[in-house]
């Protein structure tokens, strides 16, 4: 299954990291050059794709944590990616209707797919911005982001998947604390971070075969060892069960994961800003 046509600035020669997070989670929009990369990965590391899918449905259970147990009613989600059902809009609005959402994404092919990103429940709202996350003063004093969100109350920021495709150079924690400093007292992080410290030497050293894969095709893919994505929650109060893998945040009972045991997803958790 492939994206229907080509669109205005979307480059289908080379792989792009958002349709192959789409083809991983089993989804349409995404062209063979992705296919082969993501297969490519695949190849090396059998579970990627289960990987993907634990991350996805972390991004879920955090989202329903927010809004039913934090009482949080504005999410701004940077680096949202494909649409992908159910939406952190629909995981938001199901808890509470009035809930607003906030998503920016710099890839072309996503504003062509954004429309599934606006279908709010009558109580609430949804606007999606064309943004690069490596520019948060973009985002943060944006026209459609004041239209829809209030920075005087708290918001959720969400940058699950991001981060590991911002190379040291472009500063990724400046990045983050530029977003953060917008957000008043009682907003909360969530992040998932892909990771190269897993205790497993074997799997280590698969992950620096995947940054290859993804560097082929023009994608820095950026590993980070637990004291590296600690530090994006640093002055921030996790919540329990603190930065775990994604699979193992707040599973909800009962459900089984993908993952054989000892498999990684990715470092993933929720903090208070106080």
């Amino acid at each position: 299954m492939t994206a229907e046509g080509n669109f205005p600035g979307i480059d289908t020669t080379k792989p792009h990291s958002a349709r192959m997070y789409d083809y991983y989670l089993g989804g349409k929009t995404h062209y063979e050059v992705d296919v082969q990369a993501a297969e490519a990965v695949i190849a090396t590391v059998p579970f990627a794709g289960a990987m993907a899918r634990a991350n996805r449905d972390f991004m879920i259970r955090a989202t329903r944590w927010l809004a039913a147990e934090a009482g949080v009613r504005q999410f701004l989600d940077i680096g949202s990616g494909i649409p992908t059902e159910p939406n952190l809009h629909q995981v938001a609005q199901s808890v509470a209707p009035e809930a607003r959402v906030v998503y920016t994404d710099s890839d072309p092919i996503v504003l062509q797919y954004a429309q599934a990103l606006l279908h709010s429940t009558p109580e609430g709202r949804t606007a999606y911005l064309q943004a690069d996350a490596t520019k948060p003063q973009s985002i943060v004093d944006s026209d459609e982001l004041h239209a829809t969100i209030d920075l005087g109350s708290p918001v959720a920021l969400s940058v699950n998947a991001l981060f590991h495709f911002v190379p040291d150079e472009l500063g990724p924690y400046e990045i983050l604390s530029g977003l953060l400093e917008r957000l008043p007292s009682g907003s909360y992080l969530c992040l998932s971070h892909a990771t190269s410290e897993i205790g497993d030497p074997t799997l280590e050293a698969l992950g620096r075969e995947v940054e290859e894969i993804y560097a082929k095709g023009g994608t820095t893919l950026r590993l980070r060892n637990r004291a590296e994505i600690s530090r994006f929650f640093d002055r921030l109060e996790l919540v329990e069960p603190g930065m775990v893998m994604a699979h193992e945040w707040r599973p909800e009972p009962g459900r089984a994961t993908e993952l054989e045991d000892g498999r990684p997803s990715m470092l993933a958790g929720v903090a208070r800003k106080p």
